[in-house]
C-alpha cells in the first residue's frame, strides 16, 4: 500500500527507537526489564500501569486536545505501551514508556521477519472504523463493472501507485466472475508521485476508465488540460474521511480495507466472510 503524510518507516528508526527505550528504562529506575525475584516475571503489567485517562492526559499537554484516545495496550517491545489515537477522523499510533515523560514515533520493526508491527497494527486500527458513505459522490465517479448491480464498492485509486495497479487487474477479474458487484473509482494523487496529479486530472477530464487502465499497464496516456475539479475534491474528501493511502476500499457498509488483494480476497471481503 502507498501512504501519505506518515514518516518513512524505516529499520533505523525502530533501532533508534529500541535505544532510546534503554535509555529511559535507565534513567527512570523502571523495571521493564526485570526479572527473577521480585521483577516483573515477564508480566510488565503486574509493575506498570498505563491508561486511556493518561494518554488523554498526555496527549493535553502536547497540545492536542482533540485527539481520541482509542487504545492503550503492550506494544511488542515491553517497556513500551502503544497508544492509538484518533484526531477529526485520522488515526495513527505512538509509543509511551514505562516513565511516561515522553512519546515515542516510528515503526516497530521484527528483526527476525522484517515485520512492520506498527504497520500492521495501523492497518487494523483504519479498517476497525466506519466512514459515511454518503458523504462520497459518485455521480462522476470512473465505472468498472455494472452500474445496475446490487454490492457497490468504492475505490480510492492513484494512477501511478503500483498496489493500485495490481488491485485494478484483480478487481476486472471480480466483475467478470460475478455481475452483482461494482466498483466505483475515484482518483486521489499522492504528493510522493509528481505525476499522479497530471495524470489523474487527464483521466477525469476524459472520464476514461481505459486511459487509467491504459496507465497501469505502462503505457503512455495523452495529457489532457481542462477545468475539472474532481480530483481537488476527491483530495478535500479524503482529507475529510483520514484516508491518507491508495488504494483504499470502502465497502458500502463503510467499513474500509486498505492494501491490494487477490480477486478471490476481495469477494470475501465484499460479502462479508473476510477471515478475521
Amino acid at each position: 500500500m502507498t501512504v501519505i503524510g506518515k514518516d518513512n518507516r524505516t529499520i533505523a528508526s525502530a533501532l533508534c527507537m529500541s535505544a532510546l527505550l534503554v535509555v529511559l528504562c535507565l534513567i527512570s529506575g523502571g523495571n521493564a526489564f526485570a526479572f527473577g525475584e521480585g521483577g516483573c516475571d515477564g508480566d510488565c503489567n503486574k509493575c506498570h500501569s498505563f491508561n486511556k485517562a493518561e494518554a488523554g492526559e498526555i496527549m493535553k499537554k502536547l497540545k492536542v486536545p482533540d485527539a481520541k484516545v482509542l487504545d492503550v495496550r503492550m506494544s511488542p517491545i515491553k517497556g513500551l505501551w502503544e497508544v492509538s489515537i484518533d484526531t477529526q477522523g485520522k488515526r495513527g499510533i505512538f509509543y509511551v514508556p514505562f516513565s511516561k515523560n515522553y512519546i515515542v514515533q516510528g515503526s516497530i520493526v521484527e528483526v527476525s521477519t522484517g515485520a512492520d508491527k506498527t504497520g500492521e497494527q495501523y492497518r487494523k486500527l483504519q479498517e476497525s472504523r466506519k466512514i459515511d458513505v454518503s458523504q462520497i459522490s459518485l455521480k462522476n465517479a470512473l465505472v468498472l463493472g455494472d452500474k445496475k448491480a446490487k454490492k457497490r464498492v468504492i475505490v480510492i485509486t492513484d494512477p501511478e501507485c503500483p498496489f493500485c495497479a495490481r488491485l485494478h487487474e484483480e478487481m476486472k477479474k471480480v466483475v467478470e466472475k460475478r455481475k452483482d458487484i461494482v466498483f466505483y473509482i475515484r482518483l486521489l494523487p499522492l504528493k510522493m508521485h509528481p505525476d499522479a496529479q497530471w495524470k489523474a486530472k487527464s483521466i477525469m477530464c476524459n472520464k476514461s476508465l481505459e486511459m487509467l487502465e491504459d496507465n497501469f499497464a505502462k503505457k503512455s496516456i495523452p495529457r489532457t488540460e481542462c477545468q475539472t475539479k474532481e480530483v481537488d475534491n476527491t483530495i478535500k474528501l479524503a482529507e475529510k474521511l483520514g484516508i491518507t493511502g491508495t488504494p483504499t476500499i470502502i465497502l458500502s457498509s463503510g467499513r474500509i480495507h486498505s492494501g491490494a488483494m487477490s480477486a478471490e480476497q476481495l469477494i470475501e471481503l465484499i460479502d462479508g466472510k473476510k477471515k478475521k
